[in-house]
């Protein structure tokens, strides 16, 4: 996806063709907690057989919407990149407001927390996102959010084993469930990684619900994260 200029309604046109077909759709949505999968996986995720989940692919690699690399004889694919999982989460935002039967308990964890795109999502994620930016540990610059190195300081010490993040950045994203923002980009990437390492969050199988443990919500806890 080329973000540098608006779509024109040729452009956005072939965008709704590419993500009408229920098929490409549940393949774009398998991947969108940042993963790479073969083929043969995102037919099964598609339910449609393997030449229908080549054709499929190609599409929307010709779309810009997937990007691929071949590692020894297997061909996996991903998300192109962070926009086209912004942009399918926007889509999530928009059918959310429709009427919507009781949510199942299912629900109720993806909403807690789950996986954007390798950030953190979700009630969990929109809650650390806003502490961060309330104590003044993240900052806007010119080309996005910054973690200031008192809020690094902070999380350090409570035991997450943070890269040089001077020169990461991170992004705002919408959040489709809160309607409010969670920290995306490279930064939330890193963040992110560092809450699995440490054992704060565990991704459950088959699933972008990301599981947080008694010890990572007593160390968000900690630093003013909300848990409500």
């Amino acid at each position: 996806m080329d973000d540098t200029a608006p779509l024109n309604r040729y452009q956005l046109a072939e965008l709704g063709s590419l993500l009408a077909e229920p098929a490409r759709a549940a393949m774009l949505l398998a991947l969108v907690d940042g993963t790479s999968r073969p083929a043969g996986e995102l037919a099964q995720a598609a339910g449609v057989t393997p030449a229908t989940a080549s054709a499929h692919l190609r599409r929307l690699l010709d779309g810009g919407l997937l990007a691929a690399y071949a590692q020894g004889r297997h061909r996996y694919y991903r998300l192109a990149d962070e926009r086209v999982a912004a942009m399918l989460e926007s889509l999530s935002l928009a059918r959310a407001t429709a009427p919507r039967p009781l949510p199942t308990r299912a629900d109720a964890k993806l909403r807690r927390a789950r996986c954007c795109y390798r950030h953190l999502a979700g009630t969990l994620g929109v809650a650390f996102c806003a502490t961060l930016l309330r104590r003044d540990w993240l900052q806007t610059g010119s080309r996005g959010l910054f973690l200031q190195p008192d809020g690094a300081e902070a999380l350090a010490a409570t035991g997450l084993e943070l890269t040089d993040v001077s020169q990461l950045f991170g992004r705002s994203c919408l959040d489709w469930t809160e309607r409010r923002m969670h920290l995306g980009g490279p930064l939330g990437v890193m963040l992110t990684s560092a809450m699995l390492q440490a054992g704060w969050l565990r991704p459950l199988p088959h699933s972008r619900v990301l599981q947080p443990s008694a010890g990572g919500l007593r160390q968000l806890g900690i630093l003013g994260v909300p848990l409500d």
